[in-house]
């Protein structure tokens, strides 16, 4: 799992890349508070290695809640900079601070 965070100098934006690998996955999308936790909105596009990857724009100075969802079950991210307990989810989120 790994998460890079790329700030742009014209904007108050930071590209975040999401990669994990998951090989023998069909579907992988990563869902949070960026994304009202829509299902269907951010799926990650799977590579020829395995690993499935995509780039999200979020503005910075802001914190996140996130996980990434591997063929209908919910992952958190090893490399989150955080996690905080969700009591909706009955378990814990990654948090993503740009």
């Amino acid at each position: 799992m790994a998460i890079t965070k790329q700030y742009l100098k014209s904007k108050p934006i930071c590209k975040v890349t999401f990669s994990l690998p998951a090989e023998e996955a069909n579907e992988v999308a990563v869902v949070g508070t960026f994304n009202e936790w829509n299902t269907n909105v951010t799926p990650l596009k799977k590579l020829k290695n395995g690993t499935f990857k995509g780039t999200l724009d979020l503005d910075k100075d802001k914190s996140y809640e996130f996980k990434y969802i591997v063929d209908g079950v919910y992952v958190n991210d090893a490399e989150a900079d955080a996690y905080t307990w969700n009591d909706y989810a009955a378990s814990e989120n990654g948090i993503l601070n740009i």
